[in-house]
């Protein structure tokens, strides 16, 4: 790469996948389900909802599969189990390729909303608290200041300031990830992998990205691009 950004990351479906997440969390949920409750198939059910395109309520329908009442209590419980669980996951191969051969010359930083125990989690499988210099976590500010809120975006400035660099945000939703730092004169780019949970369209102009790549292979190429139009 020719030009000189230093490049923020998104987390979850940049630079793993984040289905692989939750079928970590599926198994782990079916695992203490199947110990504790003798209740079977339940990690397979909610795959198969998954990848039918379920969001949201896939507990509750794995359990009605499984021939189970409501229950806001058990629900409770496997959601603390799913975000509680030390997951097996690995970055995309795109992902860890271009991480080890960037130069080093200017830091990376990552910017991820959730849950803090969630992503901290994750972070530590994938192995990044070494390899990224600054990472902010949304979710240890408290309700509200998620993307695309401009606190973390705010951070992550001050924290770049002194490198004298512009800024570029490397992330998948465009619901939420690049309407903040664009206006903030930040460049963006967003990932579209195959495999993606959220496949969302841009609600207006503003939301959408400066450029579109499908995997980390083909950064590099797009940035210099939209520095020579910058």
């Amino acid at each position: 790469m020719t030009a000189k950004v230093i490049l923020v990351f998104d987390l979850d479906d940049t630079l793993y996948l984040e289905r692989d997440y939750a079928r970590s969390g599926f198994e782990a949920v079916g695992r203490w389900l199947r110990d504790e409750l003798s209740v079977e198939g339940f990690s397979q059910i909610c795959e198969e909802l998954l990848n039918s395109g379920a969001r949201g309520d896939i507990f509750d329908k794995a359990l009605e599969c499984l021939g189970r009442e409501r229950n806001p209590a058990l629900i409770k419980r496997l959601v603390e189990i799913y975000r509680s669980h030390e997951p097996e996951i690995s970055l995309t191969e795109d992902s860890a390729r271009y991480i080890a051969r960037r130069e080093r010359d200017l830091p990376l930083a990552l910017i991820t909303d959730g849950p803090l125990e969630t992503q901290s989690s994750k972070v530590r499988a994938l192995g990044l608290e070494g390899l990224i210099d600054r990472i902010v976590y949304t979710g240890a500010f408290g309700p509200g200041f998620g993307k695309p809120h401009p606190r973390a975006f705010e951070i992550v400035e001050s924290w770049a300031r002194p490198f004298g660099a512009p800024l570029a945000y490397v992330a998948d939703n465009p619901l939420k990830d690049f309407v903040t730092p664009r206006a903030r004169g930040w460049l963006t780019v967003q990932v579209e992998r195959p495999l993606r949970v959220h496949d969302v369209a841009a609600p207006a102009d503003e939301y959408l990205p400066h450029g579109k790549i499908n995997n980390l292979d083909e950064l590099d190429p797009m940035l210099d691009e939209l520095m020579e139009k910058c």
